[in-house]
């Protein structure tokens, strides 16, 4: 796999401004690390982080079926690779004479000695997540050195920072020292067969490592992880092939890689079953030798967070691009919805469903949408409820895309005589939209029939605009309708609460006319009762008088009288 090279590498970071402090290390005696096979227990992976040199361990590649060294780790979404500039006059080291206890200090460009200048930085961490066992809820961190030249006795401190306090003034990327940051002090010792490991924390209040300071600095309680069986570590003893070499690709002489693991729960760094992390890790290199004071020399920042938590996004959409807001989602523990109920979240107008799931333990869950959008127009995402896992650090983004419910209203004409009209054109409106009976065009491609599908479900307001050709107005008023999921216009048609009916009667058209018989004296007035339609009294070809009545409704009785010389 290709290494994931997370950020700059350090001759693009010459703007950050790092602490490292001198630290007094009081050595005890030289105790071996007691995890079997270069193991420590618990650890998820079995990740081979010490030294065996039975075993030829203090490698990167595996040496025991079933576990796992950095070959097997390289791509890894909580594995980092940093590369660091060397053998330069500007690589990024600490300023002599600082304070140790120096809560923003700089940085400046200096040329480090072979066997403390840093060329790659690798990590790794992981969460036990196994149910029952003695170590659920531990994080294991591993991390990896390869320097300029061997140096079998190599030393150096792993600064883990919270990041709680915000950043350094002046700067964009360097986050201050915070009360309960750690500092893990490693010395590679007996040309790495023999292993130290000290934690020290940073304290707002307190005796100071360093007494003559003042608070805040590196509190004066050191850890001595060396004999805790929490903390191993090793030297490569022979080289390293560029085969063998998964983190940089080139090959080592023994004494120049270096490799450790700590269980970071069991030294109390990050308690068990909490969430506590670091968003930023510093690495420092510092010179080697059993004496009080050990200055600090190469730095690497590494802005990779160890957190033993992940977190859950989820998102809303429509179908359709509609609103999802007021959908409430519920995530429960466990592989189904009868686990625990973590929390919930309610999307808003973005489709972003808040709060986040956030400070979840490693492990498995499952989240179920419990409340529909409001008004009814859609149904729940099919894969719903949706089972994933959750790693550590890890933030699972979901999308869930809820269908549309759509239905359709129907809209019949019909004649007063029975059956339908027999004429197209008839214009109607649903919630003041139009639509118009188009015979042969229509959806039903009957006359007399009009159907829309696609419609939001819920209740319509339908009218008759205007009627056919050759009928007249509907008697009925203006109806609602109600529209349900799953009608459409043709293989599901809207049942009779989704149906209005207007009956129109046909119209008829009549004329009287008179003439006079050839005398030229008479002449005559006509008038017609009871007529519904429209009359007019312009003569007819021909003729002299003529009363024209159009558009009389059926049955009507029509009489009309004509009055000769009246």
């Amino acid at each position: 796999m290709t290494d994931r090279i997370l950020g700059p590498t350090k001759s693009r970071r010459r703007r950050r401004f790092l602490l490292a402090p001198v630290f007094l290390i009081v050595l005890l005696a030289l105790i071996a690390i007691s995890s079997a096979s270069g193991v420590l227990t618990g650890s998820p992976s079995r990740f081979e982080s010490g030294n065996d040199p039975s075993l030829g361990l203090g490698n990167m590649i595996v040496n025991t079926a079933g576990n796992s060294d950095w070959i097997s780790v390289t791509g890894e979404a909580n594995y980092v690779h940093l590369t660091d500039i060397a053998a330069s006059n500007s690589d990024d080291s600490f300023e002599p004479g600082q304070k140790q206890d120096t809560i923003c200090p700089d940085i400046k460009g200096h040329k480090n000695p072979p066997k403390d200048d840093f060329t790659d930085i690798a990590s790794f961490n992981e969460v036990n997540t196994t149910p029952g066992d003695p170590n659920e809820g531990d994080t294991y961190l591993y991390g990896a050195t390869i320097r300029f030249a061997p140096n079998g006795n190599a030393s150096e401190n792993i600064e883990l920072k919270q990041g709680t306090s915000g950043l350094c003034p002046g700067s964009t990327t360097l986050l201050q020292r915070t009360p309960g940051d750690k500092l893990v002090a490693i010395d590679y010792l007996g040309g790495g067969s023999a292993v130290q490991f000290h934690v020290l924390t940073w304290v707002a209040s307190g005796p100071c490592f360093v007494a003559n300071d003042p608070n805040p600095c590196w509190g004066a309680n050191v850890l001595d992880l060396t004999a805790s069986g929490f903390a191993e570590g090793g030297v490569n003893n022979s080289p390293i092939t560029a085969a063998n070499n998964p983190i940089s690709s080139v090959a080592l002489q023994a004494g120049q890689f270096a490799e450790f693991g700590v269980n970071l729960s069991g030294a109390g760094i990050i308690p068990p079953g909490t969430c506590g992390g670091f968003a930023q890790t510093i690495w420092e290199s510092r010179s080697s030798g059993s004496s009080f004071v050990s200055s600090t020399k190469d730095i690497t920042i590494e802005d990779h967070a160890i957190n033993p938590c992940g977190r859950v996004e989820v998102t809303k959409v429509g179908s359709d691009g509609g609103s999802q807001a007021g959908a409430v989602f519920t995530l429960y523990e466990g592989s189904d919805t009868t686990g625990t109920v973590v929390g919930t979240c309610t999307v808003d107008a973005t489709g972003a469903c808040l709060p986040v799931f956030a400070d979840l333990q490693p492990g498995t869950y499952t989240i179920d949408e419990t409340t529909l959008p409001p008004g009814g127009n859609y149904a729940k995402d099919p894969t719903l409820p949706h089972t994933f896992t959750v790693a550590s650090g890890e933030t699972v983004v979901l999308t869930f895309t809820d269908p549309r419910l759509a239905g359709a209203l129907r809209i019949l004409k019909n004649s007063t005589k029975g059956g339908a009209v027999t004429t197209a054109g008839a214009v109607f409106s649903y919630d003041g939209q139009s639509v118009t009976d188009n015979g042969a065009g229509d959806e039903d491609s009957d006359i007399g029939q009009v159907c829309v599908s696609g419609l939001d479900l819920g209740d319509y307001l339908v009218d008759e605009t205007s009627p056919p050709p050759g009928y007249g107005g509907a008697s009925e008023a203006a109806q609602t309708v109600t529209v349900v999921s799953g009608t459409n216009c043709t293989d599901n048609q809207p049942g009779p609460g989704a149906t209005a009916t207007f009956t129109n009667p046909p119209l008829s058209d009549i004329q009287v006319n008179f003439r006079d018989g050839g005398s030229g004296e008479t002449s005559a007035v006509i008038s017609c009762d009871n007529a519904t339609g429209t009359g007019s009294d312009t003569p007819a070809t021909g003729w002299d008088t003529s009363r024209t009545v159009l558009g009389v409704e059926a049955p009507t009785v029509v009489t009309c009288t004509i009055t000769i010389d009246p």
